[in-house]
């Protein structure tokens, strides 16, 4: 039976970049635990949905995550954003 993570590889890369925006696809892919080929498709993916953009900084690239675009993706899920956080915080704490 193959194992399972809490939280989705797109989650883990956003979560990356947003406290690391200057790594990497080396970096994100190793912190994320997925391949550099994995991690430059979901980057792809969202900077096509506008929730990530890339400036050129130099050598490397700089990341940055529009926090309102994600807000306003997450509309579409059947959970909110701010309820998803909460649902974690309460399971944090029950483990605590």
């Amino acid at each position: 039976m193959g194992t399972w993570g809490f939280l989705t590889n797109h989650a883990l890369v956003l979560i990356h970049i947003s406290n690391h925006p200057r790594s990497t696809l080396r970096e994100i892919a190793a912190a994320s635990g997925i391949t550099e080929r994995a991690t430059l498709t979901i980057l792809r993916m969202l900077e096509a949905d506008e929730i990530v953009s890339r400036q050129r900084e130099g050598r490397r690239n700089r990341y940055e995550v529009d926090f309102d675009a994600l807000k306003e993706h997450q509309l579409q899920a059947p959970y909110t954003l701010s309820e998803l956080v909460e649902g974690i915080m309460e399971i944090f704490h029950r483990l605590q």
